[in-house]
């Protein structure tokens, strides 16, 4: 017997081969990138769930569908626990998305929004982010998923270790003395390029408390 479920499955930096670019914009500033693989099939997850290659390739196909049509596929810093996509936390767009073997590829552009240029500021600092894919279907007792939909990819802190999961990175900043600060600087960073250095000052120090 199935049962239907939100799902989320989350890859680090190296689990997802994940590389990052950045390319000139129109506005002579430079766009941040990554790129890798978004969601695996055909191998048992660290949440024991297979996704079969052609559950992925079906749900590759219909996102990249919905993009080619036009469809903005928005993402968030983090991930809440059901499929609605928050605006105050989005981070980036879902430019591409496709099959590469048994995995499915995607690209996502990051956007200057508070949470983007957070996210933007820690990858300049060094700091590796995984992703994690959101979506829906049915699981059976064995662990084996269909009807397989894909809502989003998030972005997401990986694990220094297998078994470590760190707190996620919005909830961090909503609880940390600095929050204020944080988002104050991330939101200006949209209209004044000197509070990028700011903001890097700033998200060091977060950094910081992580550890």
């Amino acid at each position: 017997m199935s049962q239907f479920a939100t799902l989320t499955e989350r890859l680090t930096f190296d689990q997802a081969q994940m590389t990052v670019e950045a390319a000139d914009n129109k506005v002579g500033g430079k766009d941040l990138f990554m790129k890798g693989i978004f969601v695996q099939g055909g191998v048992r997850n660290q949440n024991k769930r297979v996704y079969p290659v052609n559950e992925i390739s079906k749900a590759v196909e219909s996102l990249r569908k919905r993009i080619d049509e036009g469809y903005s596929v928005l993402g968030e810093a983090d991930h809440p626990d059901d499929l609605n996509v928050n605006l105050e936390r989005v981070s980036h767009v879902i430019t591409d998305m496709w099959m590469d073997g048994s995995n499915g590829y995607g690209k996502l552009k990051v956007l200057p929004t508070p949470m983007g240029n957070i996210v933007k500021t820690l990858m300049e600092s060094g700091v590796k982010l995984g992703v994690s894919s959101r979506g829906s279907g049915n699981v059976n007792e064995s662990g084996n998923v269909s009807d397989f939909e894909i809502v989003t990819v998030d972005i997401v802190a990986q694990p220094s270790a297998p078994d470590a999961y760190p707190k996620p990175i919005y909830e961090r900043v909503m609880q940390s003395r600095r929050r204020a600060a944080l988002i104050d600087l991330s939101e200006a960073v949209r209209y004044d390029d000197t509070a990028q250095k700011f903001l890097e000052k700033e998200v060091l120090r977060f950094i910081k408390d992580l550890k």
